[in-house]
C-alpha cells in the first residue's frame, strides 16, 4: 500500500477546490479523526484531548452515529466539531455518482437526527480513503460542501507501520495550519493509544493551538 504521509505540494495545488491546509503564520493545526464514533476508543480521544485542552474535528461514518448517537453526542459535549465521511465509508472511485451523494446525505440525515447539540457546521467533508470523483466533488461543493482533505497523513490505519513510525510521520511533518489525519477506530488504536498522546504532548511544549475546523 503506497500512499503520502506529506501531501506533495503539487496534488495541493492540482486540487485547489479541496482543503489540504489552512495557511496561517499562527502556530495552529487540525487534529482530525476518522472513522468513528467508536466503542470505547472514541471516549479515549476524548479524554486525551480533554487533558490538553485540544480541540479536533471528528469525520463520523454515518453508520456508526446511528449504532452510537451517545457516543457521537459526547463528541459535541465536548466541544469538537463534527465532519460527513458518508453513511457507509464509500470508496468514491468504486461508486456511481448518484450513489455517492445518497450516502452522503443519508450521513448529513444521522448527524442532524442524532444530535443533541448545535453542530457549528455539518457541511465539512473527508472523502473515505480520499478517493472521490471530480464529479462527485463537484455535486458537493456546489451543495455547500467543504472537501477537507489533509496535510499529513499519521498513518495510523496501517497495520504494517510501527508506532514509532507513526509518531515520526506526525512529528517531522508538523507545520502551522496542518491538518493532521488520524482515526478513532479499532484497526488504528495500537498506532493512535501510543502516538496520540505524545503528538498532543510535543504540541503543547512548542506552543502549538489545536483547533477543529470550521
Amino acid at each position: 500500500m503506497w500512499y503520502w504521509i506529506k501531501t506533495n505540494r503539487l496534488i495541493k495545488r492540482v486540487f485547489s477546490n479541496y482543503v489540504w491546509d489552512i495557511p496561517t503564520a499562527e502556530k495552529k493545526v487540525y487534529l482530525t479523526f476518522d472513522d468513528g464514533p467508536t466503542p470505547e476508543i472514541t471516549a479515549w480521544v476524548l479524554n486525551q484531548l480533554k487533558a490538553f485542552d485540544a480541540k479536533a474535528t471528528f469525520f463520523c461514518i454515518g453508520d456508526n452515529i446511528r449504532k452510537y448517537p451517545e457516543i457521537f453526542n459526547s463528541i459535541l459535549l465536548n466541544g469538537h466539531n463534527i465532519g460527513n465521511h458518508t453513511f457507509n465509508h464509500y470508496n468514491g472511485w468504486k461508486i456511481k455518482t448518484p450513489e455517492y451523494i445518497e450516502n452522503v446525505q443519508l450521513c448529513k440525515e444521522a448527524i442532524i437526527q442524532n444530535s443533541k447539540f448545535k453542530i457549528q457546521n455539518s457541511n465539512l467533508f473527508r472523502p473515505p480513503y480520499g478517493k472521490i470523483k471530480n464529479a462527485q466533488a463537484k455535486t458537493l461543493i456546489a451543495s455547500g460542501y467543504k472537501i477537507i482533505m489533509w496535510d499529513i497523513l499519521s498513518a495510523d490505519f496501517d497495520t504494517t507501520v510501527s508506532r514509532e513510525e507513526c509518531l515520526k510521520n506526525v512529528l517531522k511533518n508538523i507545520a502551522p495550519g496542518s491538518i493532521i489525519v488520524f482515526h478513532d477506530s479499532a484497526k488504528a488504536f495500537k498506532n493512535l493509544e501510543y502516538t496520540l498522546p505524545r503528538t498532543l504532548q510535543f504540541l503543547k511544549d512548542n506552543e502549538y493551538q489545536c483547533i477543529g475546523i470550521v
